[in-house]
This record gives structure tokens, C-alpha cells and sequence, in this order.
């Protein structure tokens, strides 16, 4: 196997097939999610030449944290499902391949030991309409040594994953989002829902009703920067700074929430036009999702995000944890040499 697809295509052979399609699926007809895809695949590159590139060095920092390349790793659910090291598996292999890794409410492993991976990580945050749960969730993460916060404002009305729908999607006995196993009725997800066990978990636990007053607290109170994810607007992207968002995430959740919503490299060049301003100034940066393949991430930078973001779906395959090798890819020494201008129309 020597790239990304190859993995991926490993991974959902191996994994059970209710896995495999709620890692890999989208909402509704799917047209987000081959859209996303497509999108990358339309950008074309403008390489300048005559440039010395006898030395390349892809390392930068994002919200204080060193990178050794603009990628990060993620938010990704129940990572037990496709290898018993779960999420701490996923940490190990940023630490050895110098990237953070943002760590999901729905986390299958105590984020204390995912912290005590060697990882510098991020918390992704689901809002829960008991509120005591959320602020408990949050100085765990901090006590845990998190960086930042995550803030999904994407998922407050799940998405109709008709796969999921289809495979009565439901988490094996045993495996349970542990972080939020103090309450059993937050903690454990329904069994015998008619559709989706997760649909139904989060029709009945996260709240609806947030706002832009609900980032504001978070802001104040988190003691942490707030990076919100599930951005795609520009208007949206400067609500958030001005609300004191230190980052936002351009995302359209993998094309599995609202389906046609835009892809986010489309959205990626109002945003930045408005917003990284504000970033070179230091005040908030934005983060775009990418498949981590080297042929998307030379066509990255010209487009202005401060970092990559893959998933995780190359993570199972013969039995084994692949993260580090799906990781592998985008270090400095793997880079094509290619300076660039503006990415060309399609």
C-alpha cells in the first residue's frame, strides 16, 4: 500500500460493514459528501519554477502549537470500533509524527489517557442540553491538559444518515462514550432504536437551541482558546471572532450533516478573504478538511488555511492500528517541490 486510498480501500474491507458505512457515509442522497472530493480534485496548481527548493520545510505553529506540517487530525467518534487502542492509538501516532490530534465528545478511550499519549490535543465539544454536563466536560478537558475547545455548531439536528438508518447503527456491548459515563443517561447510547442508536442519542441529549450567546459563555468560561467548527459563510466566520473565537474550522462535517451544503475549499476563499486579515494580525485563524493526500495538500496553501485537517478512515486494516502510516504521507521529505501562485480554474 503506498498511499491514502489504498488504506482506505484496506480499511472498509476489513471492518464490519455497519462500521465501514458509518465511518465512510454521508446524509441523506450523499451528494455533500462526493461533492467534498470532487472539489479538491477540480483545483489546479500554478507552480512557479527557478526557485531554490534544495531545502523545504513544511513545520509551522497553530494556536502556540508546533507542527511539523500543516495537518492535523480530526474529530472522529468511537475509534474503538475499528482498533481496541481507540483513540489513544490515533495520539500516539501524532505525537511520532509531530501533529495534534482534536479528541471527540464521543471518545471511546478518558481523554487523561489520550493526554498522557505524548500528543498535543485539542477537545471537540458537543453542546448538551444539561448544561452541568458540558462545563463538566470542559474542565475535564482542561484538567486533562487540552489546548483548546473544539465547539461543533454543526450537529444540533443530526443529520439523516440513511446508512446508519439502514444498519440500525448501535455500539457493540461493552463500548460506551467513556468521558461521559458519570451519567448514565448521557453516557450510553440507546439500545433498540428503530433507525440509528446515535440519531437517537443525539435527538435526545444535544441541545437544539445554540447560539451565539452560548459561544460567548464558552469564550469567557472555558479558560481555554475556542476554535468553532462547522463554519462555511463568511459573515458566520466573523461572528464568531468578534464573539472571541480564536480559530475557525471550515467544515461542512464531511458532507454528514446537511446535504449539498457547500464544500469547504469552496467556502475557503470568502472566508479568508474576509477573516485572514484578522489572522495576520493574530487575532483568529481557519483550519479546511482535507483527505490528506499529497497531490491536495500542494494545492492548499495558496488558498489560505492555517492547517489540513484528515479523518481517520484509514485508521483498521489486517488488525492493526494504520494511523502513523496514513499520517505518513504529508511529512516535509514526501512534499513534491513546487512553489505556488494561485491555484488555476478547473
Amino acid at each position: 500500500m503506498i498511499n491514502l486510498h489504498d488504506y482506505e480501500r484496506a480499511a472498509l474491507r476489513t471492518l464490519p460493514p455497519a462500521v465501514a458505512d458509518y465511518y465512510a457515509g454521508g446524509a441523506a442522497d450523499e451528494c455533500s459528501l462526493r461533492a467534498d472530493g470532487a472539489a479538491y480534485a477540480a483545483l489546479r496548481l500554478l507552480p512557479r519554477v527557478l526557485r531554490d527548493v534544495s531545502e523545504r520545510d513544511l513545520a509551522t505553529a497553530l494556536l502556540g502549537v508546533p507542527l511539523a506540517a500543516p495537518v492535523i487530525i480530526a474529530p472522529t467518534a468511537f475509534q474503538a470500533l475499528a482498533h481496541p487502542a481507540g483513540e489513544v492509538a490515533t495520539a500516539r501516532a501524532a505525537a511520532r509524527c509531530g501533529t495534534l490530534m482534536t479528541l471527540s465528545t464521543l471518545s471511546t478511550q478518558p481523554m487523561e489517557a489520550v493526554g498522557a499519549a505524548g500528543a498535543p490535543w485539542w477537545f471537540q465539544l458537543y453542546v448538551y442540553r444539561d448544561r452541568a454536563v458540558t462545563r463538566a466536560l470542559v474542565e475535564r478537558a482542561r484538567a486533562a491538559g487540552a489546548q483548546a475547545l473544539v465547539l461543533t455548531v454543526d450537529n444540533q439536528v443530526f443529520g439523516p444518515r440513511e446508512r446508519d438508518q439502514r444498519n440500525r447503527f448501535a455500539l457493540p456491548p461493552g463500548l460506551q462514550p467513556v468521558n461521559l459515563q458519570a451519567d448514565r443517561d448521557i453516557g450510553v447510547l440507546p439500545a433498540g432504536a428503530s433507525g440509528s442508536a446515535l440519531a437517537a442519542y443525539a435527538a435526545r441529549t444535544f441541545d437544539p437551541a445554540l447560539a451565539w450567546t452560548d459561544l460567548e459563555w464558552l469564550v469567557a468560561d472555558a479558560g481555554l482558546p475556542v476554535v468553532v467548527k462547522g463554519i462555511l459563510r463568511a459573515d458566520d466566520a466573523q461572528r464568531a471572532a468578534a464573539c472571541g473565537a480564536a480559530a475557525v474550522w471550515v467544515s461542512n462535517h464531511g458532507g454528514r450533516q446537511l446535504d449539498t451544503a457547500l464544500p469547504p475549499i469552496e467556502a475557503l476563499p470568502a472566508i479568508a478573504a474576509r477573516h485572514m486579515p484578522a489572522a495576520s494580525a493574530g487575532r483568529c485563524r481557519s483550519a479546511v478538511p482535507a483527505s490528506a493526500k499529497p497531490t491536495i495538500l500542494m494545492r492548499w496553501p495558496s488558498i489560505c488555511a492555517a492547517a489540513m485537517v484528515p479523518t481517520t478512515r484509514g485508521r483498521s486494516q489486517s488488525g492493526r492500528t494504520s494511523m502513523r502510516p496514513t499520517i505518513r504521507p504529508v511529512a516535509p521529505m514526501n512534499m513534491p517541490a513546487v512553489p505556488l501562485s494561485s491555484p488555476a480554474p478547473a
